[in-house]
């Protein structure tokens, strides 16, 4: 199975070394029992996490289409976000992330009729469920658009200004002599800053983008706002839901996902802990292919993500999984295949992890079914994360060629 053999060599001592710090800061300051039981409740928590994103403006300001985007799903997937289609309810729409379905999105109806009052609209869209707002416009903020901003600050929440459909302002600007993108956007942006200061927005900061071109313009730097204003249990939901377009995204999605391996690792002890024959080792595959799983969708490793990115950035599908060496797509881990990693290479590994534990091996020793468990999930996690980062690496390599 792909990911066998690359498995074999990933982990170095020093990566070893350097990812155990966190388990060893744990086990050096207090008891084992209490380790594993903080290790299961912030896992439950992390879990438990829900983020709502909502995202408001006129009908036809691109919404939905943003809506899409930020669920890494096309305008034409089935279950998309209807685009083109003008809104004559007052109730959200609600739009769950098809793979991290902790993370929902809210399409809000339009906010463009003369009569609108920010805080009856708030109300009546039940302000509170979302954590901040996205106000989108595909041209300049209006009035409507300040007094909302307005309202929903006094309520203590964060909103954000997006104007979208920038890929068709450069387009129509092209055709004209002395054609700069730099200064294009430069224009736009000011053009929205001078519409929201007019409308009594002291210090309006402005997102450019396209929900099309993701990886153009400001979206990225928009995700990366919005993760680093939430709180560190939401945080990763988000870095882990969104598309990565830089080796820098990439970067923070793998490091959320290290965070999850010890504590996943202290888990798989607990269970190792049980003297029933079979028991630990059940759960230990069941816990494997759930999370290598997760790590595959968290880098777009599926099928699906894959050909939503073709489409995005017009190349066929079969060139982006060409650049897949080392793991499997998303539906191919299976039982069958975490057992197929069981090699000798995963025994060298499980020893180094257990090599760099020594000090604790006195505090381990009574639950030596536990420790073995904890080294073998750690090593096989990390390794397999390392090969998924990689081949993520590769197709944006493809990508930019």
């Amino acid at each position: 199975p792909p990911g066998r053999m690359a498995m074999a060599g990933t982990n170095s001592k020093e990566s070893i070394k350097k990812g155990l710090a966190g388990m060893k800061a744990s086990l050096g300051q207090s008891r084992l029992q209490d380790v594993l039981v903080n290790a299961e409740k912030e896992l439950t928590l992390l879990k438990n996490t829900k983020l709502d994103i909502a995202f408001t403006g006129v009908s036809g300001a691109g919404k939905s289409s943003l809506v899409n985007a930020f669920r890494n799903v096309s305008d034409f997937d089935e279950g998309a976000a209807k685009t083109g289609v003008t809104q004559t309810t007052m109730d959200p729409e609600k739009y769950t992330h098809p793979k991290f379905p902790e993370l929902t999105l809210w399409d809000l109806p339009g906010t463009g009729t003369p009569e609108f009052k920010p805080k009856e609209y708030l109300d009546k869209v039940k302000f509170s469920r979302y954590d901040f707002f996205i106000i989108v416009s595909s041209d300049r903020f209006t009035v409507n658009d300040a007094m909302l901003a307005s309202e929903i600050q006094k309520m203590k929440k964060r909103f954000y200004f997006v104007r979208t459909k920038v890929d068709q302002a450069m387009e129509a600007e092209r055709r004209k002599p002395n054609f700069s993108e730099k200064e294009t956007l430069k224009v736009i942006r000011e053009y929205c800053l001078c519409n929201l200061r007019k409308e009594g927005e002291a210090d309006p900061r402005v997102f450019l983008i396209s929900s099309w071109y993701l990886n153009m313009y400001e979206f990225p730097l928009l995700q990366k706002s919005l993760a680093n204003d939430l709180n560190d249990l939401k945080r990763p939901l988000l870095i882990m839901a969104m598309p990565a377009f830089s080796r820098e995204h990439l970067q923070e999605k793998k490091a959320a996902m290290e965070a999850l391996i010890w504590k996943k690792a202290l888990i798989s002890c607990a269970i190792g802990m049980i003297p029933v024959p079979g028991v630990s080792l059940m759960f230990d595959i069941g816990l494997l292919v759930h999370t290598m799983k997760e790590f595959c969708k968290a880098f777009g490793l599926d099928d699906e993500s894959l050909r939503n990115l073709a489409n995005r950035v017009g190349k066929p599908v079969d060139v982006l999984k060409s650049a897949v060496k080392k793991t499997p797509m998303a539906n191919q881990i299976t039982p069958e295949f975490v057992q197929a990693l069981t090699t000798k290479s995963l025994l060298c590994g499980t020893a180094m992890v257990l090599e760099e534990l020594a000090d604790f091996i006195p505090v381990l020793g009574s639950i030596v079914g536990g420790v073995n468990s904890l080294a073998t999930t750690y090593f096989m996690l990390t390794g397999f994360l390392d090969d998924a980062m990689e081949d993520a690496e590769s197709i944006l390599a493809k990508v930019a060629e």
